[in-house]
């Protein structure tokens, strides 16, 4: 099959996510899509294009960005965000001089479970308020109730059938048409408000953000660097699965983790999401049989040039309230329930003392709004939470068991 359509097809699955965490952050999507591209471009310089891998937005830092921007301003979030980027930088170099197994000792379960919780149920309630046509903090009805529910509904269900019952790439596009469904829907309605993308260029340089220098920033947001990068190994663990090679050793997961921490940075720097590996896109080329990186160089190549069409953006940005939330009501709980997986999938035994304090406090310090200040710095949600969590572990002590573990 033509390599360039095979790349087409890839950013299609990857769009939909992509584009998701910018709409929900308040972000421009087509920083997103540029950051998406070049971050691409050089995770596969840093792996020697070995890795048919794509890099989106990442979710594991919607909380982080919307919490971030209410309290610093966004300059100064992205500056957290890019202090994030170097976390992988920092754990590339330790997994470079002392191998991969220094992430399990650094990040067991027991940390990584109840931080992914923290993140997907922190935001629960903006789900919800955003799924009955309010604003995220519930301060403004936008939309009817009883039509905001209508449409939200139809955008979750949509997005569940198409995850459990979809074949072939519709599978693999769930959010991407929860938002379809949901779209037309609001069409239907009336609801969609053209006029900003008939105002909108054809070619429009998108507006870049320059970060802020923020010490509170960087403690709040820098930690969930460190969750990411298990998000991160099991990523690169599935495409070796799927291509039957072996990128941990070769070209090494310190290169995969220094060109998704690089990627980070860079888009960070001029107002993009995080990105990350896309779990869709190794579906993909799971599902398309064809392994060759120069397909995910097309893709790039494809949302940096969608990133210049000024249309695209503002077609994103008339998508109604009611359709995300309706998305977000099922992907927050999802990352929630990967969390939750993590436990389990381990055989995290919270009958353990040790175990059930670091769970506990880590779920409450992190859903309940615990701060902690430290002179002019204040830290809470996430951020506090990733750290409380891996100050427990180093410091409590383990059983015998565990310690032969």
């Amino acid at each position: 099959m033509n390599t360039p359509l095979l790349g087409a097809q890839i950013l299609l699955v990857a769009f939909g996510a992509t584009t998701l965490v910018p709409l929900l952050t308040g972000l421009s999507p087509n920083l997103a899509l540029l950051g998406a591209g070049i971050g691409t471009l050089i995770f596969q310089v840093c792996t020697r294009r070995q890795i048919p891998i794509f890099l989106g937005s990442s979710f594991a830092f919607i909380a982080p960005i919307i919490l971030g921007t209410e309290q610093f301003g966004l300059p100064a979030t992205l500056c957290g965000l890019m202090a994030a980027g170097v976390v992988f930088l920092i754990i590339s170099a330790i997994v470079r001089v002392r191998g991969v197994a220094v992430i399990e000792r650094l990040l067991p379960p027991v940390v990584v479970g109840p931080v992914i919780m923290v993140i997907g149920l922190g935001l629960a309630p903006t789900a919800v308020n955003m799924a009955l046509g309010k604003t995220g903090d519930g301060a403004a009805v936008l939309v009817d109730q009883d039509i905001a529910m209508l449409i939200s509904s139809a955008a979750l269900i949509t997005t569940i059938v198409v995850s459990m019952f979809g074949k072939g790439m519709l599978k693999l596009m769930p959010i991407l048409s929860g938002v379809v469904v949901g779209y037309g829907l609001s069409l239907y309605f009336g609801l969609v408000d053209f006029s900003a993308v008939a105002a909108a260029p054809w070619f429009a340089i998108p507006e870049f953000v320059t970060p802020e220098f923020n010490w509170q920033a960087i403690l709040f947001i820098a930690p969930i660097g460190l969750i990411v990068t298990i998000e991160h190994f099991g990523d690169i663990l599935a495409i070796s699965n799927v291509t039957g090679k072996d990128f941990v050793k070769n070209p090494g997961l310190h290169r995969s983790l220094l060109g998704d921490g690089l990627a980070t940075m860079t888009a960070a720097s001029f107002g993009a999401p995080p990105v990350v590996s896309y779990g869709e896109v190794t579906g993909a080329v799971s599902l398309l049989k064809t392994y060759n990186p120069v397909i995910m160089t097309w893709a790039a190549g494809f949302a940096i040039a969608l990133a210049f069409v000024g249309k695209t953006g503002a077609l994103l940005l008339s998508i109604p309230v009611p359709v995300m939330g309706g998305i977000m009501c099922l992907l927050f709980g999802a990352i929630a329930a990967i969390g939750l997986g993590t436990l389990i999938r381990k055989q995290v035994d919270l009958n353990e003392s040790r175990n059930l304090v670091i769970v506990s406090v880590t779920l409450v310090f992190g859903i309940g709004g615990m701060a902690i200040g430290i002179g002019d710095l204040t830290l809470k949600g996430v951020g506090l939470s990733g750290i409380i969590a891996i100050l427990l572990n180093l410091i409590l002590p383990q059983t015998k068991e565990q310690s032969k573990g």
